[in-house]
């Protein structure tokens, strides 16, 4: 009777595999969310199809024309966030990411009024990321040539980077504490796309009782919830409402502005949600795509020549480095935006969730129902990119080694809910990755012939342990 009743359910939504009673098609996707059996659906179903996780459905979209019209045509109606039960019984309703409607417009415009504010000045976003790129370079020049794993002071660098946006201040690699939440910021990341993450949101009512590592996940959430409440006891301390430093004082001010205002959203449980939000976005992708960009230029020596070349061309020695110059380097900005799109670090999408009836591409999509987006299918559609399995800096050059954009190029996602961060990563990532390679030429230690381009699962897809040599230009 329960598969009759799926069979009957399902004619509501887009076609896709028979889903099974309890585990729907969970089995077809080896309880994990893997893009790359996703696209192969596509061969069956075509670019919108639903698959179901356990019993709930998702419609996935696949391909740039699918993909535009879901997020940008109809993107006010695509514009919610499913509570899954691991993000419910985790985080709950809170902050920017995992809300919707009312709330979630408060607090994503609070944000970007504030990231905004911070383009000019001493204590200017550019100036902070300059200053944790020139602490990263100090890093690896003390190695002396040596090999090492680049993971761990990258992931300092661009943790300080939010750090000092948040808290107002940087941390020595020293502290404990912030060496904890660095290690919880990757924990919670890397679990929501495990197969851990499916089976909990598929089965939340008998795992939340079982032994697993999703019982560690909240751990380290509890962790990263009391570290921002101890920072924010801390500001109100010494806050002084005229002279707002960093977030937490810009939105202690918010909530005495509108305290009020019966609409607002400002308070202390969406401030210490959106600190939290912002540190996990703002930390793991940022640090992932630096990693993935230096395995690249140990994969590809000869795209590492062109972009030291280009820089020593066009840049003096000792000048520092700022966003606008790369519209003075063509090629390096044609590599930075091919890594993005080539490593395609998120491993599937964010969800989103119809907040009103609608059609995609003329299938009906109700109210309530789960949309999954499939960035990668976008970032790598053969319609929009001449190789698309390959890493080739070529598909953001005109023949005249101008650099072009491309309309399929969406790894910040689009429409209204596009990446909240989205300039913040653009400009870290130019400017980390410029300095690295004016100042060394990275080689595969002594000894290793080849570089492991393979991934391993999360929200966010990181590479491999690696380990390289730095050497003083």
């Amino acid at each position: 009777m329960w598969f009759l009743k799926l069979q009957w359910t399902r004619t509501r939504f887009p076609p896709g595999p028979t889903p099974l009673p309890i585990i729907g098609n969970l089995w077809l996707l080896d309880f994990k969310l893997d893009r790359d059996s996703l696209v192969k659906l596509t061969n069956i179903y075509g670019n919108i199809y639903t698959v179901w996780m356990g019993q709930t459905p998702v419609v996935v979209l696949n391909g740039y024309k699918a993909i535009k019209d879901g997020l940008i045509n109809h993107s006010e109606e695509l514009s919610g966030r499913p509570l899954t039960p691991f993000y419910r019984d985790m985080m709950g309703e809170k902050g920017i990411f995992l809300t919707s409607g009312h709330t979630w417009k408060q607090q994503r415009r609070f944000v970007m009024t504030f990231l905004k504010s911070l383009a000019l000045g001493k204590r200017s976003l550019e100036h902070r990321i300059q200053e944790e790129s020139r602490h990263l370079v100090e890093v690896f020049a003390r190695k002396k040539g040596k090999p090492f794993n680049p993971r761990i002071p990258i992931v300092h660098a661009v943790a300080n980077v939010m750090c000092a946006v948040v808290f107002g201040h940087r941390f020595s690699t020293e502290d404990d504490s912030f060496n904890r939440l660095i290690k919880a910021i990757n924990f919670v990341i890397y679990y929501q796309a495990t197969i851990w993450g499916r089976m909990y949101d598929a089965f939340s009512w008998l795992m939340h009782h079982l032994p697993g590592p999703h019982q560690k996940v909240f751990v380290y959430n509890d962790f990263m919830h009391n570290f921002v409440k101890n920072k924010i006891q801390s500001h109100k301390e010494r806050w002084k409402a005229e002279d707002p430093q960093d977030l937490i004082d810009f939105y202690l001010a918010q909530i005495e502005k509108t305290k009020d205002d019966p609409t607002s959203t400002f308070n202390e449980d969406n401030m210490v949600q959106t600190v939290d939000d912002l540190l996990l976005a703002g930390t793991e992708a940022t640090s992932t795509i630096v990693c993935w960009a230096l395995l690249y230029m140990l994969q590809y020596p000869d795209i590492q020549e062109k972009v030291q070349k280009e820089l020593e061309a066009v840049l003096e020695p000792s000048q520092l480095i700022h966003y606008e110059d790369r519209k003075k380097l063509p090629y390096t900005n044609a590599v930075i935006h091919e890594i993005l799109r080539y490593s395609n670090i998120t491993a599937v999408g964010t969800p989103r969730q119809c907040m009103k009836d609608t059609a995609v591409l003329g299938f009906p999509i109700e109210k309530g129902t789960i949309v999954l987006p499939n960035l990668h299918s976008a970032v790598y559609d053969s319609e929009h990119w001449e190789t698309p399995q390959k890493f080739n800096p070529s598909h953001f050059l005109d023949s005249h080694g101008n650099f072009v954009n491309n309309e399929a190029f969406l790894p910040f996602s689009a429409g209204h809910r596009v990446c909240l961060g989205e300039q913040v990563a653009r400009t870290e990532f130019f400017i980390i990755f410029a300095n690295l390679l004016r100042t060394f030429t990275f080689h595969l230690p002594e000894g290793v012939k080849e570089v492991n381009l393979d991934y391993i699962l999360g929200a966010v897809l990181q590479p491999h342990p690696y380990k390289l040599l730095a050497a003083p230009r």
